[in-house]
């Protein structure tokens, strides 16, 4: 049987599961990625809500919030990421506020209709879907009226990897993010299918499936991408200072619509 795309965009995530949390986890660019996500999640979303996770990896968020007091419904495509999430919330005591499914987000419907409060996506689980407008629809149908997805895209434009690579005037590789279609991604050996959006491009579906925008912000405008973890680990003080610089300015018109992700806040119509 022949390997599609999606068969290896699960081999990759399969391969580096073991220590995909750790490595996270040690990432300082990541690191400050994943609090404003969820920093921008709890903002929004009464105690022990009702929470689904999309692309829940090893389960770190679904973790994190469960110890919140959060209900956290959890899937992902990757079997050995549920593995290391199921692991996760058993050994931190929380399994019984945590339901980890082995699905891919375009088979949601296979999930019930749970009137959930708040739907998330972390570090671009929605970037690797083939069709953003059945996943927009499928998770509409499963939030209640006036509910909340909170959602981190990797964008387009992002200004440090233009800069990085037109100083190697590396031209293809500032292309990659402009790729009309899906790009292929090389991860541990393996390939991730993956595709770029601007902002305008992410909403599309999801204002077509009931959806309007609360608030959008750049994440990683000034501050450097996570693949920079070693200027990052030299520098500190500097990426702190950049990163405060991104949360003064990266809900600013125009400047939100860059970075290496964007946050971006969508509510489902009443």
């Amino acid at each position: 049987m022949a390997v599609t795309l999606a068969d290896e965009t699960r081999r990759a995530f399969d391969s580096v599961a073991a220590d995909y949390h750790r490595s996270n986890v040690e990432n300082v660019v990541l690191r400050g990625m994943r609090e404003r996500t969820i920093a921008a999640l709890l903002l929004n979303v009464p105690p022990a809500s009702r929470l689904l996770d999309l692309g829940c990896g090893p389960g770190t968020d679904a973790e994190s919030l469960a110890a919140l007091g959060h209900w956290v419904t959890a899937v992902d495509a990757s079997p050995r990421m549920v593995d290391e999430a199921r692991r996760r919330v058993r050994e931190a005591g929380l399994a019984d506020r945590v339901a980890v499914h082995l699905a891919g987000l375009d088979s949601l419907d296979a999930l019930p209709l749970a009137g959930f409060d708040a739907a998330y996506s972390n570090f671009g689980p929605l970037n690797c879907v083939d069709d953003l407008q059945t996943v927009a629809q499928a998770v509409g149908r499963r939030l209640r009226g006036g509910g909340l997805l909170v959602a981190s895209v990797i964008g387009r434009v992002c200004p440090w990897e233009i800069a990085l690579y037109a100083s190697r005037r590396d031209l293809d590789r500032i292309r990659v993010r402009f790729s009309r279609g899906p790009v292929a991604v090389p991860l541990n050996g393996h390939l991730v299918v993956t595709r770029y959006y601007t902002p305008g491009e992410f909403e599309r579906p999801f204002r077509r499936a009931g959806f309007r925008r609360v608030s959008l912000r750049a994440l990683g405008l000034l501050a450097p991408p996570p693949y920079l973890q070693a200027f990052a680990e030299r520098h500190p003080g500097l990426v702190r200072a950049l990163e405060r610089a991104d949360d003064a300015v990266g809900g600013w018109p125009v400047l939100r619509g860059a970075g290496d992700h964007f946050l971006m806040v969508l509510r489902k119509a009443m």
